[in-house]
């Protein structure tokens, strides 16, 4: 009996990627194998990259996020159910994401960092859009300190004293 020319296809796609193809899915008839081919094929299949400048896409990141947030679908959009949950639970899922992205970086594993880069940066982005911060704001401060010692940047930032009280300690680096 042939195969369908869409697992076919799939097979295809998954052995030009390198990439194994799954053989513990259970055969329902053959469409629960079919079906995670066929999803693994497109998620796991080479990136194209647009040519319009690596950080063009937080731009269009950004963007997407902030229509998400303004149609509200909690349901359908991560973003927007995220969004609404308010500012300190965007606030903790960037940190959690931040210290899954040390972790993986402190043990060098090179793809999870790149994945976990990724969800930082997504999460950075949710919480620049409930800030109501547009990403060219944080550009501009980019380009006003490039070129600026790190050391003399920071030692140049005033210390509020409502940070230090919050954080309560004066020892703030």
């Amino acid at each position: 009996m042939a195969k369908p020319a869409k697992t076919v296809k799939a097979i295809k796609v998954v052995k030009a990627a390198k990439l194994p193809v799954p053989k513990n899915i259970p055969a329902a008839k053959g469409r629960v194998r079919k079906a995670v081919l066929l999803a693994e094929a497109k998620h796991l299949k080479p990136l194209e990259l647009p040519q319009d400048g690596d950080a063009a896409v937080l731009d269009r990141l950004w963007a997407t996020i902030e229509a998400r947030r303004v149609t509200g679908d909690a349901v359908m959009s991560h973003s927007a159910r995220l969004i609404s949950r308010g500012t300190p639970k965007v606030a903790q899922k960037l940190g959690e994401e931040a210290v899954e992205l040390v972790i993986e970086a402190v043990a060098r594993n090179r793809e999870p960092t790149i994945a976990e880069s990724a969800d930082v940066l997504y999460h950075l982005m949710v919480l620049l859009v409930d800030a109501g911060i547009q990403p060219g704001e944080v550009w501009a401060e980019l380009r006003r300190r490039e070129g600026m010692s790190g050391i003399v940047e920071k030692a140049s930032r005033p210390r509020p004293k409502a940070l230090l009280a919050l954080a309560q300690t004066s020892k703030l680096p």
